[in-house]
């Protein structure tokens, strides 16, 4: 994903979901499929764009949609009911449906090259039971494109850093720099996405033994030489609006043997420090922030990065919070859960796509009243093709 050969441009790619959704195997016997497979995922795809939160939902909008699906699906048994909608998601295999996203995914970005993947995880506060805490998502985030490239669940006994293997896995990283926060800051990972061709930032904290002192000591010794023989940079920015003041000034220092253990993070190269400003209404307030690099580029590139890095949470969490009310959706069975929340994202990004300059919200809405707007943003990436 992070690049694509020339030969992939040789010819145009489908983007249907029959194309790319077509080896998901139909986890019900066979006398139990009196709807396809495919009319169901589609049903739930629309219906999500147009708004839809849960089972129930997505049945009415079946219903009140159903001529107009009879366009596109066979639907030979009509709209399934809720309880069928739930049954069949929550069979679904989760890592087959995700092969197929993912799939989709690389066809759609064939002719872009990813320059930046960001990395983070969110719970879904309301899909606890009695016998399970919420479920716990990491996520992966073209932050340039808008478009979420994959997730991988957090095991109920375990924690992101398991987690986010599986996820890089899932990637092209060819030619991307990844940034991860302190969670991520392990050797094993920084050396996962260098085999894979990628390049690393992590946010360093004190999850690493003697990592952030010695990054803190390495600093303070290049200061007191005014940087002189250090291959080093900074980059600033200012920003101001809203009652709200921020600066940011980034070093990197391009010079690595003050770190005890250095060798054992794989292609590093740099250290990081980044010092921001914050004044709201006459307040203000400081912090200090480390990093640490396999990429020797400027601060201005490393800058750039971590702050888009947070793209992750205003284009992709805020948007599943806020747009799409996730943290209180209550679908408490685990793969249900887990392939609703791959369909909202598979819909955000869809929507995100879409060029009208319309809120992710207003285009729900639009697409809810409005069927040709909903066909419309389907369209744009060929999932739908009439019958």
């Amino acid at each position: 994903m992070a690049a694509s050969s020339p030969a992939s441009h040789s010819q145009p790619r489908d983007l249907s979901i029959a194309k790319h959704f077509t080896k998901l195997k139909d986890p019900r016997r066979a006398h139990r499929r009196l709807h396809l497979l495919q009319d169901i995922i589609v049903i739930a795809l629309c219906a999500v764009i147009a708004g839809a939160q849960d089972w129930q939902e997505i049945e009415t909008f079946g219903r009140k949609r159903r001529q107009w699906l009879k366009r596109f699906l066979k639907l030979p048994n009509g709209i399934p009911s809720h309880d069928t909608f739930e049954r069949v998601f929550d069979r679904i295999n989760p890592r087959a449906f995700q092969a197929c996203f993912r799939e989709w995914v690389q066809a759609v970005q064939e002719a872009l090259t990813i320059k930046h993947i960001a990395i983070d995880g969110k719970t879904l506060r309301g899909s606890g039971s009695a016998t399970l805490g919420p479920l716990h998502l990491v996520s992966a985030w073209a932050t340039a494109q808008r478009l979420s490239l994959g997730q991988v669940a957090v095991d109920a006994k375990s924690n992101e850093i398991t987690a986010i293997p599986a996820l890089l896995d899932l990637l092209d990283l060819h030619g991307a720099i990844v940034t991860i926060d302190a969670m991520g800051c392990q050797k094993a990972i920084a050396r996962k996405i260098i085999d894979q061709g990628g390049d690393f930032i992590l946010t360093v904290k004190e999850n690493q033994e003697h990592l952030l002192a010695d990054i803190q000591q390495s600093f303070m010794q290049a200061c007191e030489i005014d940087f002189a023989g250090l291959e080093h940079d900074t980059y600033e920015t200012r920003e101001r609006g809203h009652g709200r003041e921020e600066y940011r000034c980034y070093s990197v220092l391009h010079y690595t043997a003050g770190l005890r253990h250095a060798d054992d993070w794989a292609g590093l190269t740099t250290i990081g420090m980044c010092y921001s400003q914050r004044t709201i209404h006459g307040v203000s307030s400081q912090e200090l922030r480390y990093f640490i690099g396999s990429k020797k580029a400027s601060a201005k590139v490393y800058g750039k990065a971590l702050r888009s890095h947070w793209g992750i949470e205003n284009s992709l969490h805020w948007q599943l919070d806020v747009t799409f009310d996730e943290d209180h959706n209550r679908v408490t069975k685990r793969n249900a859960a887990e392939n609703l929340a791959l369909l909202r994202r598979l819909t955000l990004s869809l929507l995100q796509a879409h060029p009208a300059k319309l809120s992710i919200a207003k285009k729900r809405f639009a697409a809810a009243l409005d069927p040709d707007f909903l066909e419309e943003i389907l369209r744009g990436d060929g999932i739908l093709e009439k019958r």
